[in-house]
């Protein structure tokens, strides 16, 4: 082994006294053109984050977007339900083909290379971060303006893959009133700070329900302290998605592209400026 120089710069070794940062980004399939890759995230399950994530892509299509979802929760995948999307991945010469919805969104998930969509995925996580990976790599995505990726809960392996290995230009944070909650999404902005990923915004998902005869908002889990917490990292609270069973039908039912989105219009012509940019 040769003597240290003290040159980061010029050596490849990933010793303990390197100072600079390496640049692990996987590069992109041959045949994929994506202007901007916004990663949909959540400090925990069940707060409806491959839902936000559906929306924001209908939406992005409905203002003539070209838009891809990579589902990167490859041990709980709904995208393709969400969609109505079955059958396997096609193969071309460069990868993978991503199956497309009916308004043309590009998909790309686990639950497309099963033989059953309700087939487990018992992998440990290094396969599964590297799958992501692939998902990237193997996957020709072709013209996309926004790829939107779709995460598990936490800041686990697959998170911490995504940040380092896609150039990720911006993250939507999705999460519910309650409080604790609430602390534990200050958990993905702290790690998104610390990867120096920016976050754009906010979504409170399951805000309110509205009174079907009055049409007074109601605030199911008490009053909320989102846009408090957004503001005290520097970002904003983008949207307040109400509880509504229509989006709940339209999920399940793979019919998610005719649902309402107007209450995540601000969060989406927010990700489209984006394009804007030099």
């Amino acid at each position: 082994m040769s003597e240290c120089n003290h040159d980061c710069s010029s050596c490849s070794a990933n010793c303990g006294e390197r100072t600079e940062q390496q640049d692990l980004r996987a590069k992109a399939n041959v045949q994929s053109n994506v202007k901007k890759v916004i990663a949909v995230v959540s400090g925990k399950g069940g707060v409806g984050k491959s839902m936000v994530t559906s929306l924001l892509a209908v939406a992005l299509r409905r203002m003539d977007l070209s838009v891809g979802v990579l589902d990167a929760d490859i041990t709980g995948p709904s995208i393709p339900r969400a969609f109505g999307v079955k059958g396997g991945a096609e193969a071309c010469p460069d990868g993978l083909l991503p199956a497309k919805t009916k308004t043309d969104i590009g998909l790309m998930s686990v639950n497309l290379l099963l033989p059953d969509e309700t087939d487990p995925v018992i992998w440990r996580g290094p396969v599964i971060a590297g799958t992501v990976t692939q998902f990237w790599t193997d996957v020709c995505w072709g013209d996309v303006d926004v790829l939107l990726v779709d995460m598990p809960p936490g800041t686990g392996d697959v998170p911490l893959t995504v940040f380092q290995s896609l150039p990720i230009d911006g993250i939507v944070v999705v999460t519910s009133p309650q409080e604790l909650v609430g602390m534990i999404v200050q958990k993905a902005m702290k790690m998104a700070d610390m990867m120096n990923v920016p976050v754009l915004g906010v979504v409170e998902n399951m805000s309110y329900i509205s009174c079907p005869d009055c049409g007074k908002k109601i605030s199911v889990f008490g009053e909320s302290k989102t846009a408090e917490i957004a503001a005290s990292y520097g970002t904003r609270l983008l949207a307040q998605v109400p509880i509504q069973s229509e989006l709940a039908k339209a999920m399940d039912k793979g019919s998610v592209e005719l649902a309402d989105t107007d209450a995540l219009c601000d969060a989406a012509g927010l990700i489209a400026s984006l394009l804007e940019e030099k």
